[in-house]
């Protein structure tokens, strides 16, 4: 599974739009057959973008769903030191609430 950082999805992203943003540019200045061949180059490189966007969606959907299965299992092979880390983060919370 590939591991890509939130910074470099929206660097990404961010050059696909400038390139569909200049494309769209260039078809609005020149005409015909050209034009069109510009928008269809503009859709492809947005339907390209939206493929790796939903295939990251996916990818992250499932990473998330194999950690709780991960933690579901700890909790169940492990219900007393469960119960004891519920409680350890309960008592920090309420001292860093009671700081305030």
């Amino acid at each position: 599974m590939e591991t890509v950082t939130r910074d470099k999805l929206v660097s990404d992203v961010k050059e696909v739009l400038d390139d569909v943003e200049q494309l769209m540019r260039q078809a609005a200045s020149v005409g015909g057959e050209q034009a069109a061949e510009l928008r269809n180059r503009a859709a492809d490189a947005l339907e390209k973008a939206q493929d790796k966007l939903d295939r990251l969606q996916r990818e992250a959907l499932h990473a998330t769903r194999e950690a709780a299965d991960a933690a579901d299992k700890w909790v169940h092979e492990n219900p007393w030191s469960s119960i004891s880390a519920a409680a350890a983060l309960g008592l920090l919370i309420g001292v860093l609430v009671s700081r305030r």
